[in-house]
């Protein structure tokens, strides 16, 4: 069973005389450094000059100043930034500021379990990871509660990281619900595998596919649409609140039976087989290249694969229906032809000195050889084998990966 740690663990006496640097003032940041400053911490918000987050983080009565200052300031300094800037916030405005015994902090494992950021071995590298949206973290300090997180130390060069991370987590309100301990390692690859199967991937197929199903079947496409779309919602919520058997004490007797006699037919052993080989690619490290590269490359596939699910049928469908329910508030999807940057030569440094932002990551080519059986426990183990990509001044111009 994993071990979980509250406030009682957690001293604030260890960073109230630091100061602590929240890089980025999204969703995750604005909750961060408020939290930490009503807990009595000295926190400073890094951000680029031009930022429309400066004078909403100014308003709030936070002290801002560019990520070089703050990353030279701050004892601690927290990336919330999203995962593909990471690397180049790091290298071009965190990493000079660096000194031996300061804290990088994360939210999520990716780029420290990939290896796009080496930290120095003499500094602390944690990660306090809430598992809630930043409103909602924010909305329940306030309250007098909290939301759960996870905790997980990579290097440990202080020999003090974990209770540090320990009272920043108590600091941002997470203590009070509890605090669960991880490896970098852990959370990085559940966190992928639950988006791609379940949370993202799996249920947007699961219903996309049933919903085709009808409509070839002869059903009206609006009927179709409420019955694989619109009442997932209330399902979730169910299970969300009670687990899966308060879902089933909630529905009627016949949607019971289906589930338990039907449900194992569409996800049969076939599913599981899939999910393992999904697996495999992210614990192996071919995931987190695919996308790397795709991201050097100015992200063809991804705009190509979105705008080929925004012009389904189900979305016009469903655009309609909501139309007819004034409770729910208009919303506007992602763009489908956003420009990208153009892809840019990597220099022989690996792109340490270059600003380009597909130049952002850098693909590691030596991944670990995972288990050959794909139900083998998570290493307990938080560090990471992958090696850094390191390309020739020509290379990498036209890597530009196919929609298959």
């Amino acid at each position: 069973m994993a071990k979980i740690f509250y406030e009682n663990d957690a001293n604030l006496d260890l960073i109230r005389g630091k100061t602590i640097g929240i890089i980025g003032f999204g969703s995750q940041g604005h909750a961060h450094a408020l939290n930490l400053r009503d807990s009595g911490c000295n926190v400073m918000v890094g951000l680029y000059p031009g930022s429309k987050s400066w004078q909403q983080a100014q308003a709030t009565g936070l002290r801002v100043g560019t990520v070089e200052e703050v990353a030279r300031e701050a004892d601690i300094i927290m990336i919330l930034t999203p995962d593909q800037a990471q690397r180049q916030v790091y290298v071009d405005s965190i990493e000079p500021g660096l000194a031996a015994g300061k804290m990088l902090m994360f939210a999520h494992g990716f780029n420290i379990h990939f290896n796009q950021i080496v930290p120095p071995d003499d500094v602390d590298v944690t990660m306090i990871a809430p598992k809630a949206p930043g409103h909602r973290m924010r909305e329940m300090f306030e309250n007098g509660v909290g939301v759960p997180a996870l905790i997980a130390v990579h290097q440990n060069a202080t020999e003090n990281a974990q209770q540090i991370a320990l009272a920043y987590g108590r600091a941002v309100g997470c203590a009070k619900a509890g605090i669960i301990e991880t490896t970098f390692a852990e959370e990085t690859e559940t966190d992928l595998f639950g988006e791609q199967t379940v949370l993202c991937g799996g249920v947007t197929a699961l219903v996309k596919t049933a919903f085709e199903t009808l409509v070839q079947a002869g059903y009206q496409p609006e009927i179709a649409y409420f019955e694989c779309m619109h009442e997932l919602k209330l399902l979730v919520d169910l299970m969300h609140e009670g687990g899966m058997a308060y879902m089933r004490y909630s529905i009627s007797d016949t949607a019971e039976y289906g589930d338990y006699t039907r449900g194992p037919r569409v996800i049969d052993d076939h599913v599981r087989q899939q999910m393992k080989q999904v697996l495999n690619n992210i614990r192996s490290g071919a995931f987190a290249r695919e996308w790397i590269i795709e991201n050097q490359a100015g992200r063809p596939s991804f705009y190509a694969l979105r705008r080929q699910n925004q012009e389904h049928m189900i979305e016009k469908i469903g655009a309609e229906l909501r139309g007819m329910m004034p409770w729910l508030k208009k919303r506007q999807a992602a763009p489908a032809t956003a420009p990208a940057p153009a892809p840019a030569a990597v220099p022989a440094d690996g792109g340490r000195s270059q600003a380009s932002p597909t130049a952002a990551f850098a693909p590691p080519v030596e991944p670990y050889q995972p288990p050959e059986d794909a139900t083998t426990p998570p290493r307990e183990s938080s560090g990471s084998t992958y090696q850094p990509y390191r390309p020739s001044p020509n290379e990498g111009e036209d890597e530009r990966p196919s929609l298959s």
